[in-house]
């Protein structure tokens, strides 16, 4: 693929597009198709690598980024890992953060408007065909402990007290299946408070 330089910022009123699905960019060693690298040494104020802001003005629907990987020919990444879309955030040497730091923040807002739809900040979906056999260890989230230094966090949740009221003790009547490892646990709710 030939690299292409540009001395300044580049403009298009009419939007970027990198390959079609009829004709997509074509690679054949491992590569970043897109590269982005910058540093910053602003004092103040927020900085972005990328800001993408798209406002609906009628009916339709979308995203502002959609993150879509596809394996279709026999096993890929031997050993390895497939993601969608894979979102770090890390401190290193002498670097501190006073404030919040997060490798993912999803905020739901709005105005003044009722809504009528089903919201959610975090929404895990599945999308298996039909005839799928999903393992026995498949989950909607997974959580892992990784880095040399295991143990840092031992909180699963850092949950407002609003959402924990004290309430007398209610029968069990569901209960909800986690995986520890590759051992099934329980955890038990009611339907009632």
């Amino acid at each position: 693929m030939a690299q292409t330089t540009f001395s300044g910022p580049v403009a298009s009123q009419n939007g970027f597009i990198g390959g079609t699905s009829a004709d997509p960019i074509v690679v054949t060693t491992a590569q970043n198709i897109n590269s982005f690298y910058a540093t910053t040494s602003a004092t103040s104020g927020d900085t972005r690598l990328l800001y993408e802001k798209l406002t609906f003005t009628a009916a339709g629907s979308g995203e502002t980024l959609r993150a879509f990987s596809v394996v279709n020919t026999g096993t890929a990444a031997v050993g390895g890992t497939i993601n969608g879309a894979h979102i770090s955030m890390e401190v290193d040497s002498a670097g501190a953060i006073s404030g919040a730091g997060n490798a993912l923040r999803a905020t739901l807002g709005g105005t003044a408007t009722t809504q009528t739809g089903t919201l959610a900040v975090i929404q895990a979906d599945t999308n298996f065909g039909a005839g799928v056999t999903a393992p026995a260890t498949a989950s909607f989230i997974r959580v892992t402990d990784s880095g040399a230094t295991t143990g840092a966090i031992t909180n699963l949740f850092n949950l407002p007290a609003a959402l924990v009221p004290a309430k007398s003790a209610a029968a069990v009547t569901h209960t909800i299946k986690i995986m520890v490892g590759s051992t099934p646990y329980y955890l038990m709710v009611s339907n009632a408070q």
